[in-house]
């Protein structure tokens, strides 16, 4: 049991014995006191004054004074107005060290039969192009948000819907068509995720030039767009597509395969994933004939133009158009597509969709029709937003000139990250291989970090040379402390050959030696505060299940490793002469580390065993 429970039950023991009054949960506010004070707890007790009918002060010297009376816990208290600051005993915190160190997945929870079934939905890439740093920001987003909300005891699917039909997708064949000269990945040396990219680039290019001699022909510019053989040529396509034309079929089917090999050997070196990939191509039908259903419920309308609509003035909206006069979906239609095939694959309790904030509205509208439509969690779906993220002028440009290309921007990092370490003399005893792999940890921890150390509803600015950075709030930061720790580790004595943050004899050595020598250590404050930070674990991934926030994890990864750094700095561990103060200080390394490890995977980080 940690200090916090002891005492809030002995707080509500005292309220009742002291004044008669059973005080609920809310009225229990415990939080850490305040650095400028004495104590390591802080209860507010203006909620009990009304009961005990007396000043705040005197009410918070009652309580204190019973609890120093009959909790174990409480050592001393100061009063400070109305606010009743509590000394926590040594024994208490040592007991407390022990039990996060006998607990193996402390801070997270494990899911069971019973537990909700949450799913997720992120990614969401078109088959026209590579991915770029918008991808990155919602794909580091949407895997961390699955990982947290796995460690709150959900079971969770993670899925990705693939934009894989429509004009966008012919452009790109209809170039590869005119100009590619049969071009396939494996001639080129490209991802097919860019040569495919590279030919809507191209279909671009010819496409405005013909728009430009239009025009230079005395065509109005709106009416050249339209005129522009190209255009025309690419509509057609998209109509023989619609109407399963088995030539475009097949080059549909070819190039989409090129693009879906880049994309994964992408989403590889992101470290992301997913346990289930729907198709545009296959929900759109689904959702025209889930929209048809709801038409003969008398859910939508259709208007004289043949066209469908949802009428949504009654809930404070405007009318949302689903089926155009000519039978073809809209993106609303094809997301009720997907959400009724997702129902039927899953029995799903809540759906999560980690899209950015320029689609407010959209998902505001889509979370109506589908409660409408009778799913049990429209009404409450979870429409994830997240602001736009840019990088300095004038820094990676991707091959088009227009956006920042994921795999230009990881590897970037990698080369910054391997670069970095060699001047900083880090990979000093190490041979290539192991200097590679730690740049790929670092380079790729610092990337996913800073993105995701900022609230996901801003727009962000991020800086490739501020992310990598070993001091500060940065991922190398909080991984070289991870690596620290663990070279201690390695040095204690006893476990001089441990290599891995799991080994087993590590753990029995350790546990052993340590449970037995904790007793009579006293503890100083950073050593306090310290047991009191690492404490805060669980309610830290608890909060950010709620929140959906992987910064709330982020921020608390740095917060946690600066408090063990200052302590690191002003005491020996290896060189302490007390072997029973050696021995906890070895123990509070230890879980630092285990929680910096647990932490960093929430965020889809990797830590490294040495730097």
């Amino acid at each position: 049991m940690t200090p916090e429970t002891m005492i809030s039950q002995a707080v509500a023991q005292a309220v009742k014995a002291l004044y008669g009054m059973e005080p609920t949960e809310k009225m229990l506010q415990l939080q850490k006191t305040r650095s400028e004070f004495e104590g390591n707890l802080t209860l507010v007790v203006f909620p009990f004054v009304k009961a005990a009918k007396k000043s705040p002060e005197q009410t918070a010297q009652e309580i204190g004074q019973y609890l120093v009376d009959n909790c174990p816990a409480v050592e001393k208290f100061n009063v400070v107005k109305g606010f009743l600051n509590l000394s926590v005993g040594q024994g208490a915190w040592l007991q407390l060290l022990k039990a996060i160190d006998q607990d193996d997945h402390f801070g997270t929870k494990k899911a069971s039969e019973q537990s909700p079934l949450v799913m997720i939905e992120y990614s969401s890439p078109n088959t026209n192009k590579p991915l770029h740093l918008g991808h990155v920001r919602n794909n580091l987003l949407g895997w961390s948000l699955a990982q947290i909300m796995e460690a709150n005891g959900n079971k969770v699917v993670k899925t990705n819907i693939v934009n894989d039909r429509g004009i966008h997708i012919c452009k790109s064949m209809l170039a590869w068509l005119k100009y590619g000269n049969g071009e396939t990945p494996e001639s080129s040396g490209k991802k097919g995720d860019h040569l495919i990219g590279d030919y809507y680039v191209s279909f671009d290019k010819h496409y405005r030039e013909e728009v430009k001699q239009l025009v230079a022909q005395g065509m109005d510019e709106e009416k050249a767009k339209q005129e522009a053989p190209l255009i025309k040529e690419a509509h057609e396509m998209l109509v023989k597509w619609e109407q399963n034309d088995p030539e475009v079929r097949a080059l549909w089917e070819k190039m989409n395969a090129w693009v879906y090999a880049g994309f994964d050997e992408t989403y590889k070196k992101m470290g992301v994933g997913f346990d289930k990939i729907y198709y545009e191509s296959h929900t759109y039908l689904k959702g025209k004939a889930k929209v048809e259903e709801g038409l003969a419920k008398g859910l939508f309308e259709r208007h004289d133009d043949n066209s469908v609509w949802a009428d949504l003035t009654n809930e404070g909206l405007d009318q949302k158009l689903l089926l155009r006069s000519d039978g073809t979906s809209v993106y609303m239609t094809q997301d009720i597509g997907t959400a009724e095939m997702r129902f039927k694959d899953y029995p799903i309790d809540k759906m999560i969709y980690v899209v950015g904030n320029e689609q407010n509205y959209h998902f505001q509208v889509l979370s109506i029709l589908l409660d409408r439509l009778g799913f049990k969690w429209g009404k409450e779906l979870v429409h994830f937003s997240y602001g736009m993220v840019e990088l300095p002028n004038g820094k990676m440009k991707s091959r088009e000139g227009t956006v920042v290309d994921a795999d230009d921007l990881m590897e970037l990092m990698v080369e910054d990250a391997y670069k970095t370490s060699m001047e900083l003399g880090k990979f000093d005893d190490m041979n290539e291989d192991e200097r590679r792999e730690i740049a790929r940890i670092v380079g790729m921890g610092a990337l996913k970090y800073f993105i995701l150390k900022v609230d996901a509803r801003k727009n962000m600015l991020f800086n490739p040379e501020e992310s990598i950075d070993f001091n500060g709030n940065t991922g190398p930061f909080i991984q070289y402390t991870h690596a620290r720790i663990r070279s201690i580790l390695r040095r204690s004595a006893g476990v001089q050959e441990c290599r891995s943050a799991d080994n087993s004899s590590e753990t029995s050595i350790l546990s052993s030696t340590l449970l037995h020598s904790c007793t009579p250590t006293l503890l100083n404050e950073k050593e306090i505060e310290l047991i009191q930070k690492m404490n805060e674990f669980p309610v830290v991934v608890e909060q950010a299940g709620k929140d959906y926030s992987p910064s709330g994890i982020a921020n608390y990864c740095y917060e946690l490793t600066k408090v063990f750094n200052q302590f690191y700095h002003d005491y020996s561990i290896l060189n302490e002469p007390d072997e029973n103060v050696k021995a906890m200080r070895l123990m509070l390394a230890r879980n630092v580390a285990k929680i910096i490890k647990s932490a960093m995977s929430l965020l889809g980080i990797e830590v490294p065993e040495r730097m």
